[in-house]
């Protein structure tokens, strides 16, 4: 390619600070460095991680910052020591990074990485390293990915080559939100065939929990939601109830207990709302019941009484879904392609980047499952 060992100007909607609305702007971004693999972006989602950021984490130091990390692209170039890759390879860039030798890579227990922006960036949600300029300074890459970007460069560890053959703007949902939820059932929840279960949550990642809980033989699956709207969806994947918390007088964990018999084996908190963790954990069965926290927050202490866990309940959290990146993302694509997993039915919306600021005020809203922002 004719941009390969040259800096590339292109466009990227940067966040100059928080609570403002994105500004498509034209940014540089650098050749790839050793290890490094720079990435032509086809298609991004966008994820209420991203709206975190810039709504509710609002980290000083964390602006200004390209945001976006459920993309796919193909790679353009790479960068010394890169022998895995090539240019031509579609491809998904990882926030969760696989370097495959670290004591938590070697280890079958988790999918974390001592490696990658996260070893020490979990506030600003970046690494203080970056690829991209704009108007002379330096701006940030939201989770090491930064798919806001036509163009951006990532280590190769944080990046996993998929089937040639899968479409770049659908398969891009798999870099976050139905990996996220569809794992945290079926990897850290571990749904068992008969088993009831409830989620909290219908955005996407809620739903690709009920979509996991199905594929794992639930029987029953009980969708939790402020918004009713969103039960026909829920019904796609595979809900089987549908409880509005608004409709009663008592906690949602009283009701859940009563429509259960005391409790539901598995129940997952999908909205990042301590409050909503609290109650799911209530929700469960004792003697047995695991609930799975998979909402991402960090502003506030999470609690519940004692007897709770004493009484021999399971209170856990997942990180993408328990995926390790590099090696479960394609067979994750592979397993959309066989038609094993559903992604089509996530999308309500695509939009050019130009109406990024759009799509964030539907998801704000409530109006949207997922929106597919468009690179090209």
């Amino acid at each position: 390619m004719a941009t390969v060992g040259k800096v590339i100007k292109c466009k990227a909607a940067v966040a100059w600070e928080a609570n403002k609305p994105l500004v498509i702007e034209e940014i540089e971004v650098d050749v790839p460095h050793a290890n490094e693999i720079r990435i032509k972006i086809i298609a991004t989602g966008l994820c209420h991680t991203d709206l975190y950021h810039l709504f509710e984490g609002k980290h000083k130091d964390g602006f200004p910052v390209v945001l976006g990390h459920e993309g796919a692209g193909i790679v353009e170039s790479v960068g010394p020591g890169v022998t895995e890759f090539q240019p031509g390879d579609k491809v998904i860039p990882l926030f969760v990074s696989q370097c495959g030798e670290c004591r938590f890579c070697q280890s079958p227990k988790t999918n974390q990485c001592l490696e990658g922006w996260s070893s020490g960036g979990h506030e600003t949600m970046s690494s203080l390293e970056t690829r991209f300029t704009c108007r002379g300074q330096k701006v940030l890459q939201f989770t090491g990915t930064s798919t806001f970007s036509q163009y951006t460069v990532v280590n190769q560890i944080a990046v996993a080559k998929i089937d040639p053959s899968a479409p770049l703007d659908t398969v891009c949902l798999l870099g976050c939100g139905v990996c996220t939820g569809f794992g945290a059932a079926v990897n850290t929840a571990k749904v068992e065939p008969g088993s009831t279960c409830a989620v909290f949550g219908l955005g996407a990642v809620g739903l690709a929990a009920v979509m996991g809980c199905h594929s794992a033989g639930a029987k029953r699956i009980i969708a939790v939601d402020l918004n009713p709207d969103k039960f026909e969806k829920a019904k796609v994947f595979g809900a089987t109830d549908f409880v509005n918390p608004n409709d009663h007088s008592e906690p949602i964990s009283q009701v859940l207990s009563k429509m259960t018999n005391g409790g539901v084996d598995f129940s997952l908190e999908c909205v990042g709302n301590v409050g909503v963790m609290r109650n799911a954990l209530e929700s469960c069965v004792q003697g047995w019941g695991v609930s799975v926290v998979v909402g991402w927050t960090d502003l506030h202490d999470v609690a519940t009484r004692p007897i709770q866990l004493i009484g021999g309940r399971t209170w856990k959290g997942s990180y993408f879904g328990g995926f390790k990146g590099k090696h479960d993302v394609p067979q994750m694509v592979k397993a959309y392609l066989d038609k094993k997993v559903k992604l089509d039915e996530f999308i309500t919306h695509r939009m050019p980047l130009e109406s990024v600021n759009d799509a964030i005020d539907l998801m704000k809203n409530g109006k949207c499952i997922r929106t597919i922002l468009s690179l090209e």
